[in-house]
């Protein structure tokens, strides 16, 4: 799918109300999908310069709009979801992002807010900034009892079986030079050596398969694998960089826990060092910013953390990063190369995407051979034409783009680029929306049905194995597939017409296919691609409505009833629903035999027996959830206080109630108490 060319359009103090609005809903929409990308799905679109670049614009925005600012801006919240597949683990603490820059001056202007709340000299821990995947391990009486990934920063997906196969996470601490805590939880990061990556890449491309795009994929794909054993076949490492909970034990600067987790047999940072002024800080970054490539794994930047404990809990943190510490990250790796041809791919939705060919490059040991242009603005604005010289990066070493244009005196330059004015792939008239060119074909366009069919069978969708592009496209361009009903058509005969199936692959596919059939309703909505809903959004409709009918046939006030559902959501949804394509692709694979199942209940009722009252606006919850909630857990909801009330739970502006709980000694929780509460019952909020 393009990116979207997210610039403020104009000076942001002269934008209007309405301006405002349509800016700041794009950049979250473009924002939560990138982060769904990035942390769900490991397919990550742009590379983080990008992403900084418009996750500060929304920042700018809202700080000019505060009147904007909402609980679920992207500003407001940590991360993304964790995936489905690993059970679900609540963490200790919640698993804050860095605050992030490039920008010298950024780092002078944090140095020295620091240095005013504190009011005295500040010593900083300097650390690589990792690119693997963050995770929590909690030992208990020494022994490494659960591991879980970032996920959303709240919960994430428990690991454990797979964290056990690295080497370098001990499964009993060291107690010899340090007394082991009888509660211990930590962050780490998970990588891979670039060794590793090299190794691992050789053997899937001997076997045929794909290779991972970079270390960072490669270690989050190798343990994310429900099968251990495969994660214990590749080499990962692991760096524990924080202590979040050590029963029995106070530390009072982070050098000194980072020393007491070298004690008990972690790895932690190697290129740890400590300073006092900006230009110590700066003169480490340059040294590293040389000196990263004779690293044995990636680091993209360093950590800048204050040392003492205590200033750091003055400090504080925002519900999106801590006040105390922020990453100063490398310039992006940029090699010069030729465009050797402009393709137009089609995505899912009908976007037409221009797509640069290059010839091959190697940037930070990956070769290139294609980058982004993003849309037919940005191909404009940069004046990228076949033949041109241009210089391209990779930054955070993911999907790579065109930076921008070399000039050449003297080179004779071939004729700019235009979007074609009809689909490459079915030859419909394409069709303007905004910065986007789009195929209108929907029903008819093959290149769109294959993007559906890739959607639909995807992990996060019905998750079938042995099902890849390739196939979908040979499938489809043979006519055997014309909507996603005929997949549950398919005979052994369909794919031994296909060059790479024989008896037994044919079978398997099948088979695979046919356990599709049976697909929990949260995955089946995400497979649907419904527009602007990806699995979180998914998941809430699944536990608010439990069945398809439900959310079919709502309307769009009870479907803007559900937490985490607004106003334009619930009207995309209720019009995905109400359009009749659609009505006919859903009926055609319900009579195929699919089994929509509802959420798994929990059979454990950890509430059962207490009461519940809830008085005022709550920002998490509409109050209807938040009965449904706890009523899910056992206890129950009622209107009015009495002396069988166990919990009030108080938002915004509360009624009476407030004053009847105070009157009879009822227990009254703020909401952040209340999520607490859940949390402890087991209940994933």
């Amino acid at each position: 799918m393009a990116k979207m060319h997210l610039l403020p359009r104009k000076d942001m103090a002269r934008l209007s109300q309405d301006e405002a609005r349509q800016d700041i809903e794009a950049l979250r929409r473009e924002i939560r999908r990138h982060d769904e990308l990035y942390y769900v799905m490991n397919r990550p679109e742009i590379a983080d310069e990008e992403y900084d670049r418009l996750f500060e614009t929304l920042k700018q925005l809202e700080q000019a709009f505060p009147e904007r600012i909402t609980p679920d801006s992207p500003t407001q919240r940590a991360g993304a979801e964790p995936r489905q597949g690993f059970p679900v683990v609540q963490h200790i603490a919640p698993m804050l992002s860095l605050d992030a820059t490039r920008q010298a001056a950024e780092v002078r202007r944090f140095e020295a807010r620091v240095r005013q709340a504190l009011g005295n000299q500040v010593q900083y821990v300097l650390e690589e900034k990792f690119d693997g995947l963050s995770v929590e391990l909690v030992y208990r009486d020494g022994v490494l009892e659960r591991a879980a990934t970032r996920g959303d920063g709240r919960q994430g997906e428990g690991v454990s079986e797979s964290v056990k196969t690295i080497r370098a996470v001990p499964l009993r601490l060291h107690a010899d030079a340090r007394a082991v805590p009888p509660f211990l939880a930590l962050r780490g990061e998970v990588i891979m050596p670039l060794s590793a990556f090299e190794a691992l890449n050789r053997q899937l491309l001997e076997a045929g398969n794909e290779p991972f795009a970079n270390p960072r994929n490669a270690a989050a794909g190798s343990l994310r694998q429900l099968d251990p054993r495969i994660t214990a076949a590749r080499r990962l490492d692991c760096i524990a960089y924080e202590i979040v909970a050590a029963a029995g034990q106070k530390f009072k600067t982070d050098t000194e826990a980072l020393n007491a987790l070298r004690a008990w047999g972690l790895r932690v940072p190697e290129t740890i060092a400590t300073a006092t002024t900006t230009a110590d800080i700066m003169q480490h970054y340059a040294h590293w910013s040389e000196e990263r490539d004779r690293l044995a794994y990636q680091i993209d930047g360093i950590v800048i953390k204050v040392d003492d404990l205590d200033a750091r809990e003055h400090l504080g943190a925002t519900t999106h990063h801590p006040r105390w510490a922020m990453a100063y990250k490398f310039e992006p790796r940029r090699e010069v190369t030729r465009v050797e041809d402009i393709v137009v791919q089609v995505g899912r939705t009908g976007v037409l995407t221009p797509v640069a060919l290059l010839r091959p490059v190697e940037i930070g040991g990956v070769t290139v051979s294609r980058a982004s242009l993003h849309n037919p603005m940005e191909v404009q604005r940069k004046n990228v034409r076949v033949g041109d010289l241009v210089r391209i990066q990779r930054a955070g070493d993911v999907i790579p783009e065109v930076v921008e244009r070399l000039e050449e005196p003297g080179h004779k330059r071939q004729a700019p680029f235009a979007m074609p004015s009809q689909c490459p792939s079915c030859g419909t008239k394409v069709i303007q929306r905004g910065p986007y060119a789009l195929c209108p074909n929907q029903a008819g366009c093959r290149a769109q049905l294959k993007r559906r069919i890739e959607h639909f069978v995807a992990p996060e969708g019905l998750n079938i194995d042995h099902l890849g592009a390739e196939t979908v496209s040979a499938l489809v361009d043979r006519g055997v597939v014309r909507e996603l009903a005929d997949l549950f058509a398919l005979k052994v005969d369909d794919l031994l017409r296909l060059e790479s199936f024989a008896e037994r692959s044919a079978r398997q596919l099948l088979e695979a296919i046919q356990n599709g059939k049976r697909v929990e309703l949260q995955r089946f909505l995400y497979a649907l691609g419904i527009p602007e809903v990806g699995t979180a959004a998914a998941r809430d409709l699944a536990d608010h409505f439990h069945r398809l009918a439900a959310v079919r046939y709502a309307s769009r006030q009870e479907l803007a009833e559900v937490p985490g559902i607004g106003p334009k959501m619930s009207q995309a949804i209720h019009d995905f629903f109400a359009d009749a394509r659609h009505q006919r692709t859903i009926d055609a694979l319900l009579k195929m035999g699919m089994q929509i199942l509802a959420p798994r209940v929990p059979t454990e009722q950890p509430l059962r027996g207490k009461t519940f009252v809830f008085t005022g606006a709550l920002d998490r919850f509409a109050r209807s959830a938040a009965r449904k909630r706890v009523e899910s857990l056992g206890a129950r909801a009622t209107s009015a206080v009495s002396h069988e009330t166990d919990y009030v739970v108080v938002g915004k502006e509360p009624g009476q109630k407030l004053h009847a709980a105070r009157e009879q000694g009822v227990t009254m929780l703020t909401e952040s108490q209340f999520v607490a509460l859940l949390r402890e019952a087991g209940a994933a909020v």
